[in-house]
């Protein structure tokens, strides 16, 4: 007999599965769209999206016949960031961080595989970014990501990359297990991390981890065009992102 605890109410698994791929769209999407990469029926996809319609969780669009997350949950999913403790400690250091710099700087969690945006502190000279709060990016071609998994120890990290395969998203993007290993090496000895342009061409990442008192409670990053690193302004922003750490890390004891 499997003794295996089944979830209880499996179409709230499947709604879940919409709204995750909702929330990764930043366009709105059509009933098929949504039923193929979600691995359901077109009916069984209309009939939950019907639902989530009903309560304000997904919005459409009727002229276009497109889904998008609605008003409802967005409220939930802003609550629920605004009350995450790290966020309101780090807020006004990030902030401070922003003006030494006058770069974008990031806040991230760790979400399973994912690094999740909670806070973005925008530069005064704005870049094209993927980043949005809720956003979420892969681990291994982030910054932050990869502060994340150098405090991890080797055998966690090949566990990761047996479960992620590193997809290359642009010609920067390191896409070999010895290559990454090697990165996470290199972001040890400097006790911070870069993403070179390996989410987002021409895009540079430098961030650390914040870890403290034996718990992890994510990561933050400096992003700005690879045009602006000067050799003088990369060491100014590491110097500026580990006292941002340490200050950070002071109110966590």
């Amino acid at each position: 007999m499997d003794k295996t605890k089944q979830p209880y109410g499996t179409v709230l698994i499947k709604a879940s599965h919409i709204l995750d791929f909702l929330s990764n769209c930043d366009e709105p999407q059509t009933l098929n769209t949504i039923a193929k990469e979600t691995g359901l029926t077109n009916s069984t996809a209309l009939k939950i999206l019907d639902t989530l319609l009903l309560i304000g969780y997904v919005q459409k669009n009727s002229e276009l016949k497109k889904f998008s997350l609605g008003l409802s949950i967005i409220k939930y999913a802003n609550k629920s960031m605004n009350n995450l403790d790290i966020k309101k400690i780090a807020q006004p250091h990030l902030e401070e961080l922003q003006r030494l710099t006058n770069e974008t700087v990031h806040l991230g969690i760790q979400d399973k595989d994912h690094i999740i945006y909670i806070t973005k502190i925008e530069s005064k000279s704005p870049i094209c970014l993927y980043s949005k709060v809720g956003n979420s990016i892969p681990m291994y071609c982030s910054a932050m990501g990869k502060a994340i998994l150098a405090d991890l120890s080797d055998e966690e990290i090949k566990n990761y990359l047996d479960c992620n395969p590193l997809i290359k998203l642009t010609d920067n993007t390191i896409i070999t297990k010895y290559d990454f290993m090697e990165e996470i090496s290199k972001v040890r000895k400097m006790g911070y991390a870069y993403d070179n342009g390996e989410h987002e061409e021409d895009v540079i990442c430098i961030g650390v981890s914040i870890n403290g008192s034996n718990k992890k409670y994510g990561a933050f990053s400096v992003s700005l065009p690879k045009y602006r690193l000067t050799e003088n302004f990369h060491r100014q922003i590491v110097d500026a992102i580990q006292n941002c750490k340490l200050n950070i890390l002071n109110e966590l004891q």
